[in-house]
């Protein structure tokens, strides 16, 4: 398979991803925009409700769209295959069912919208540049070797958190009173794209060799990432030496290369490349 013929088909998979991202809103919030889910139910009928911790409200997401995803596997003739770990990558692998070598990897990723700037969000960690991005015919922490899939994206959830008092999490509401509980997120944003279009030059979460993403929401929803002046090759490329290239700063001291626009200067090229809507602002999640 040829560069155009790959392009092609990728373009017609992202194409197909974005319409289904867009369907997902009216399936997971109400008419108000709120989220659908209000907490845990026991056998008694009483609602536990739940906390707006990022990493609940991925799964319990994850959890909730998952027949969706089966959905559009079986529309589209794809086999859908799931991490068989939990810190495996990706989190769904798209199978073509008609030519095994065509694989899609996609990731659910979610954010909250800033407080003090809801034109931010908290950002998303685009998955590690460890081993199995670095080599990439490796079968470690990823379901196929990095090379295997023609493309890498990003199925991504921007939502506001809900204020709500601090003992919330330990209410308990009878079966009966389900329309009064509040909904811990809300306002939801659907979108799918390339990893590599909203990818920033930074560290996506503490100390793990996560990418992060670009925060400002306008240019997440358009794609316009660090990277988009320069393409994907340069996405990799960076990524894949990051942290690894030792140079001297101005003082003759030496450091690690970790910048973007330090990068391109070591390999000759002009950092007005960099796309310069994309400062870092705020953290990583999801």
């Amino acid at each position: 398979m040829d560069k155009l013929e790959k392009d092609k088909i990728k373009k017609l998979f992202l194409e197909k991803l974005k319409v289904f991202a867009s369907t997902l809103n009216d399936y997971v919030t109400t008419p108000d925009n709120q989220w659908t889910i209000k907490g845990f139910i026991d056998v008694f009928e009483n609602i536990y409700t739940i906390s707006n911790d990022t990493k609940i409200v991925s799964k319990i997401l994850e959890i909730q769209l998952f027949s969706k995803f089966v959905e559009f596997a079986q529309q589209n003739d794809f086999r859908l295959v799931l991490a068989e770990k939990q810190n495996w990558y990706p989190d769904v692998s798209f199978v073509s069912k008609n030519d095994s070598s065509i694989k899609f990897a996609v990731d659910l990723k979610t954010t909250y919208r800033t407080e003090e700037n809801p034109q931010f969000c908290n950002g998303f960690t685009l998955g590690s540049h460890g081993a199995y991005f670095t080599e990439r015919t490796s079968s470690k922490n990823i379901q196929f070797p990095y090379n295997d899939y023609l493309g890498h994206y990003c199925l991504g959830i921007i939502y506001t958190r809900t204020i709500l008092g601090e003992n919330f999490e330990s209410i308990t509401f009878p079966l009966n009173q389900l329309n009064t509980i509040p909904s811990v997120i809300g306002n939801m944003t659907f979108f799918a794209c390339e990893k590599w279009t909203i990818a920033s030059d930074k560290g996506g979460s503490g100390n793990t060799a996560n990418i992060g993403s670009i925060n400002n929401i306008e240019d997440i929803l358009a794609g316009h990432g660090t990277f988009k002046h320069l393409g994907e090759e340069w996405f990799d490329e960076y990524w894949m030496n990051f942290g690894k290239i030792i140079i001297k700063d101005e003082n003759g001291n030496t450091k690690k290369l970790t910048s973007l626009k330090e990068f391109l200067k070591y390999r000759g090229h002009d950092e007005s490349l960099i796309n310069p809507r994309t400062s870092k602002k705020g953290g990583m999640n999801g």
